[in-house]
């Protein structure tokens, strides 16, 4: 692991937040097991406290730590759209995630491909990730966008230039049917 990742790692862990590229556009990242650090980016973002947040994950594994479960055909699913620029919303009923999913009962996960972005999440684990700017403004493309918005309200910036993608695709999983809630990165055929 390069020197810059530690470093974005060690924040990551100790309830740091950030703005650092996904596989899609500039993320406002932290850890989504630290309850504190997510509501700072709620606060930070001016984000409508009833919308949870894409989650990033590095692994099928990684849905366990929320305990959600998935059915064989729903696993099979997600197999064939993931890693990708897929965002999905499973059902999550645990109350201790109640931070996460804002009592909707369901959390937004995307399995993510640039190999950068799969080694940092399994060394800092889980990370809550949307886009870098103030709801309802423009996505940052860069992190000069990104320093506008956030200024010194964020611990960290990493940046790799310019990013234009759309936002990810969404999609929800319901009776092991896909239902497409917001057309984005990539076509989903049904």
């Amino acid at each position: 692991m390069n020197k810059k990742l530690k470093i974005v790692v060690n924040y990551l862990k100790g309830g740091g937040i950030g703005v650092l590229p996904t596989d899609t556009i500039y993320g406002l990242v932290t850890s989504a097991l630290d309850k504190k650090a997510v509501e700072r980016v709620y606060k930070i973002r001016k984000r409508n406290s009833k919308k949870p947040l894409i989650i990033l994950i590095s692994s099928l594994k990684d849905l366990s730590l929320f305990g959600v479960k998935l059915t064989d055909k729903e696993k099979e699913i997600l197999e064939n759209i993931w890693p990708g620029k897929v965002s999905v919303i499973l059902h999550c009923n645990k109350n201790k995630f109640s931070y996460l999913h804002r009592g909707t009962r369901s959390l937004a996960f995307r399995l993510p491909k640039k190999k950068l972005l799969i080694d940092l999440i399994k060394k800092a684990g889980p990370l809550v990730a949307p886009s870098a700017n103030p709801e309802g403004s423009v996505s940052a493309k860069n992190i000069k966008e990104a320093k506008k918005y956030f200024s010194d309200e964020v611990d960290f910036y990493f940046g790799v230039g310019a990013l234009k993608s759309k936002p990810s695709t969404l999609i929800k999983l319901k009776n092991n049917e896909i239902d497409i809630l917001r057309r984005g990165a990539v076509k989903i055929n049904l």
